[in-house]
């Protein structure tokens, strides 16, 4: 038996964060445990690689979700992360930090310090925003975001312009001082390679005596006596392993793997554990419940010009990228092919935006909720146009499908539970077809090739949304802050309520998902957690 003064199961984007800043000072050991393995693979450094990890099993958990009733019984993919960085590692890298509405609502439902004005401090403090310092960035900090102005593909503005006939205002900045409106993203990029949390905060760490990093290490149970947490079990190289926990165990396994971790630990919902012949140690219905995620689906246009696909999809193309890459960290393989977007309200009675828009000058060969893979480009001139509700209501749940702890979770999503969400599908069509037929767009636009000029009608608008659109891995809200211990999992301080030294810090604790992607706002809560164990 090995003993720390902090074990943190999972060294995804929390988890990195977690180990860093607990371990700077010197003051506490910390061993941070990590299923899967290096992160020094050039399909994950590469920012375009995440096309190969996105299904390589080396890299990713490959969970596969329940039969969707509301998606007419399809199932969906749910990548995760399984190597250093976590889903940071094989992400598509966006910078975005969800409106400042989000949080003052995880406020307002009795969460005590996390208003916007209160968590903008720790998203600064994480940052090296290539602009430089202001009030709503800093300037320094581990993770190095850039953005692609200047850099996209002749396209997007193309989209831009579109936006603007539409009287949608322009932003330079989604995570400033205006978050609505159209533009281009920020990423988590530094000079052509990807910035993960396993290379912003994790490596430079790795050096410290009182950091010990273990990969290949499958916690399998957190150990709890007397409802205290005093460590956990793990699987690696084949043995059972225990550690020690002399201050807290700290789960940062992720929306899905800290639930089921949960779950497989004895706390969860009685009946449940009990079905699975898990003694309970603390009956807590609410793990695994309140699963959100963002869906979304894709408009494809054939185009009148030249898209990505014309330089990806040939052999000699993927060639010359490379090469380009290898010489100088450029081109195309040196960004996101998802590069411009927008957030925007269907209604004018909205408060603010209810519709994520995103804008890819390249398309492929797969369907958007399962794809065969993300390198093979199609052979023609197309881009697409996805859309998605940033807050939707409807609720899914994680629970365990064996006792096994190698057995994956059952992942229940229930996309399109609600009618607000439904209602939303309605909306997003029209907006996207409302855009495609401005002029700028209409000017490089061959024809709509899918979903098709047939699907037009409410009817078949969201029949076809049940049987294309698909998660965009947002995965959170699992194990929910709230002050309330019947009606959340966490308290404010993410500490697990009836227990003690436990604590949650991943996108599981969100109590609503963010209006945008996860990776940022889960880097904040890290953040913020750890200046909470700190102060004791």
């Amino acid at each position: 038996m090995s003993q720390f003064d902090y074990v943190i199961v999972g060294a995804g984007t929390a988890g990195c964060v977690m180990a860093a800043r607990l371990s700077e000072d010197g003051r506490y050991s910390v061993l941070l445990l990590e299923a899967g393995g290096s992160d020094l693979s050039p399909w994950i450094r590469v920012p375009v690689g995440y096309g190969m990890t996105f299904r390589h099993p080396k890299f990713n958990w490959m969970y596969e979700m329940e039969p969707d009733a509301t998606m007419d019984g399809r199932q969906g993919f749910c990548p995760r992360g399984k190597v250093l960085g976590g889903s940071s590692s094989i992400n598509a890298m966006v910078y975005m930090r969800g409106h400042p509405g989000d949080f003052n609502d995880w406020a307002a439902m009795g969460n005590t310090g996390w208003s916007y004005n209160e968590v903008l401090p720790y998203f600064r403090r994480s940052e090296d925003y290539e602009r430089g310092a202001s009030a709503y960035h800093g300037a320094g900090g581990p993770m190095h975001i850039s953005g692609i102005r200047g850099l996209t593909h002749p396209i997007c503005d193309n989209f831009l312009a579109g936006c603007d006939e539409l009287g949608i205002p322009r932003t330079d900045d989604f995570n400033g001082a205006q978050m609505e409106g159209s533009g281009t993203w920020d990423f988590a990029l530094r000079k052509g390679w990807r910035v993960s949390a396993a290379t912003a905060f994790l490596r430079p760490a790795m050096g410290r005596p009182n950091l010990a990093v273990e990969t290949h290490a499958h916690v399998t149970k957190i150990v709890i006596r007397d409802r205290e947490a005093r460590g956990v079990e793990y699987i690696r190289q084949g043995r059972r392993h225990v550690a020690e926990a002399r201050r807290e165990v700290i789960l940062c396994a992720g929306a899905i793997n800290s639930p089921k971790l949960m779950l497989l630990s004895g706390v969860g919902d009685r009946q449940v554990l009990d079905q699975f012949g898990i003694t309970t140690v603390l009956n807590q219905p609410c793990v695994g419940q309140g699963l959100q995620d963002h869906v979304a689906v894709s408009y494809y246009y054939r185009c009148t010009e030249p898209t990505m696909n014309d330089v990806l999809h040939p052999f000699s193309g993927k060639v010359k990228a490379a090469l380009h890459w290898a010489w100088n960290r450029g081109g195309p393989l040196g960004r996101s092919v998802n590069q411009a977007g927008a957030f925007v309200r269907s209604r004018d009675d909205l408060e603010r935006p209810n519709l994520h828009i995103y804008f890819n000058p390249l398309t492929y060969t797969a369907s958007s909720i399962k794809p065969k893979s993300l390198t093979n480009a199609d052979p023609f001139s197309a881009f697409l146009i996805s859309f998605n509700t940033c807050r939707p209501t409807s609720r899914g749940s994680v629970s365990l499908r064996s006792a096994d702890p190698s057995a994956p979770p059952k992942i229940n999503a229930a996309f399109l539970g609600s009618a607000e969400d439904i209602a939303d599908v309605y909306e997003g069509a029209r907006f996207l077809r409302r855009l495609a037929a401005t002029g700028p767009i209409r000017k490089i636009t061959q024809s709509e090739y899918l979903p098709g000029p047939s699907v037009v009608d409410d009817a078949a608008v969201l029949a076809d949304f049940r049987q294309r659109a698909g998660t965009v891995y947002h995965s959170s809200c699992t194990l929910q802050m709230g002050p309330d211990p019947k009606r959340s999992v966490v308290d404010p301080q993410l500490r697990v309520h009836g227990l003690d030294r436990l604590r949650v810090v991943d996108a599981s604790v969100f109590p609503t998902v963010t209006s945008g992607n996860t990776n940022a706002p889960v880097t904040m809560v890290a953040e913020k957690a750890a200046d909470y164990i700190r102060q004791g």
